[in-house]
Formats: structure tokens, C-alpha cells, sequence
């Protein structure tokens, strides 16, 4: 099958470990694969090199920025986003091809679902929650936002979307101690998008977040399908929403008190 008009971009700090599975899995797909690495010191850059990436370094923005920035480097129109934690399988990669096969894809975007993959397990469970977002977009058409914690396309009209029946594999929590480190993180930069924003939460909801984000993660997304383990993940989303109401209020307290 000849290689689709498609570009490839994947955003990366530090994730040596994760992006060569993911790099192997697509690169048949594309004749441009780019990484946008922030700045890693554990080897990131020098795998992707050797898997054919072409990478670029750029300081961290945010979320949305780097990817904007991202697709400003693709070469083709049509766009393919990966996280540096996601393994396109083989099922999915060959019906991308197939859009591209002696025609252009009818859509302006595609819906593809994201299924966590997490440590013990080797495929995604059958019950287990899924996202969808757009990840392959024309970028004549669409565009990631500019916000520093949301990664969401934007279409400027009303697009042709469709949805692919291929599932992203998302190995996104390497450890427990390795989620809270990245979710702690996050959670700041959640309280600086609300203070950017000029948004002012209700100092209650530091009693209400965490057992209603428990709630949210356990039964909404399904963690209680993965036993005791899945206690022990939905404890760390709800203290992560926990987290950035907390540091919201901390930071409005401070700025009243001056």
C-alpha cells in the first residue's frame, strides 16, 4: 500500500520508555513523523531520531500551544495526533491506510476512541471506558485550541465527522506513584488556566470534589471494572480534582490577604 499523504505528530518530555512502541506502530503510515520533544534528559529524543523521527525541540507552552506548534511543522494536510503513551494497533493502522486508498478521506475529521491500558495488562478491557476525540483532521479545516490544559480540535464550520472503528491503546499510567507525580502536575496547570480565566470556585466544593470525583472515575468511567487496583486509580483521579480546587482556593486566599 503506498503511504498516505499524512503527517504524524506526537508531543514528548520524557518518555524513552513509551515512544518507541508508539513510533513502530505508525510509521508505515507516513513519510513525515514529527516529535515535538520540551525538553527530555532521559534519551527521548535520540529514540525517536533512530525510528525515523524527525524531532524538534520546543520549550513547554501548554498543552494546546505545543500542538498547534506541532502541526505547524507537518508537511501534509492531513493530520494524525498521538500521545507519546499510545500504541495504534494493527486493525486501526490498516483501516487509516484504507481511508487514503486512491481517494481522499470523505470526512474533515475522525473520531478515534482511546482505551487505558493500565500496568498487569495486555490489551484493553472490554468494559473499560473509552474516549473519543478527533485525532486525524484536515488541517485546512481544524486546528488544536490554543488553551494551555484542554487539546481539543476546533473546526472553524461545521465539519463531516466521522468515527473509526480501531481503538488507540493508552498506556498511561506506568505506576501509581508515576500517576500522582503527573496529576500533581496537571493540577497546577488546571489552577493557572482558572486563574487565567478569572474563574472563582465555591471554597465548598473542597468537601464535595473528592468523593464526587471518586464516584465519577470508579462508576463513570469504569475503574471498578479493573477490581482493587481500580479502587486504588480512581482514588488518584479524585484526589487530583481535589488537588486543583485546593490550589485554586489556596491561591485566591493568598492574593485576598495582600
Amino acid at each position: 500500500m503506498p503511504v498516505p499523504p499524512l503527517s504524524i505528530f506526537i508531543i514528548a518530555f520524557n518518555e524513552a520508555d513509551r515512544i518507541g512502541a508508539t513510533i513502530r506502530a505508525v510509521r508505515a503510515l507516513t513519510d513525515d513523523l514529527i516529535v515535538v520533544d520540551s525538553g527530555s534528559t532521559d534519551g527521548t529524543r535520540e529514540v525517536a531520531e533512530e525510528l525515523g523521527a524527525r524531532v524538534i525541540v520546543n520549550e513547554w507552552p501548554g498543552y494546546g500551544p505545543q500542538k498547534r506548534f506541532a502541526e505547524d511543522q507537518c508537511r501534509h494536510n492531513w493530520l494524525l495526533n498521538l500521545d507519546a503513551d499510545e500504541v495504534v494497533p494493527p486493525d486501526l493502522a490498516e483501516e487509516i491506510g484504507g481511508l487514503f486508498a486512491g481517494k481522499e478521506p470523505q470526512a474533515d475529521g475522525y473520531e478515534i476512541r482511546i482505551a487505558e491500558i493500565f500496568p498487569g495488562e495486555k490489551r484493553p478491557h472490554p468494559w473499560g471506558y473509552t474516549l473519543a476525540p478527533v485525532r486525524l483532521y484536515r488541517r485546512d479545516r481544524g486546528r488544536y485550541v490554543d488553551s494551555t490544559v484542554h487539546d481539543r480540535v476546533h473546526f472553524e464550520r461545521e465539519p463531516r465527522i466521522a468515527r473509526l472503528k480501531g481503538i488507540i491503546h493508552h498506556f498511561s499510567v506506568r505506576s501509581l506513584g508515576d500517576q500522582i507525580a503527573k496529576l500533581n502536575s496537571y493540577s497546577e496547570q488546571q489552577a493557572d488556566d482558572l486563574d487565567m480565566r478569572g474563574k472563582r470556585l465555591n471554597e465548598w466544593r473542597v468537601l464535595t470534589e473528592f468523593p464526587l470525583a471518586f464516584v465519577k472515575a470508579y462508576i463513570g468511567r469504569r475503574h471498578f471494572v479493573r477490581g482493587l487496583y481500580g479502587v486504588s486509580t480512581a482514588i488518584n483521579f479524585a484526589y487530583f480534582r481535589w488537588l486543583r480546587v485546593s490550589k485554586h482556593i489556596e491561591r485566591r486566599r493568598r492574593r485576598d490577604r495582600r
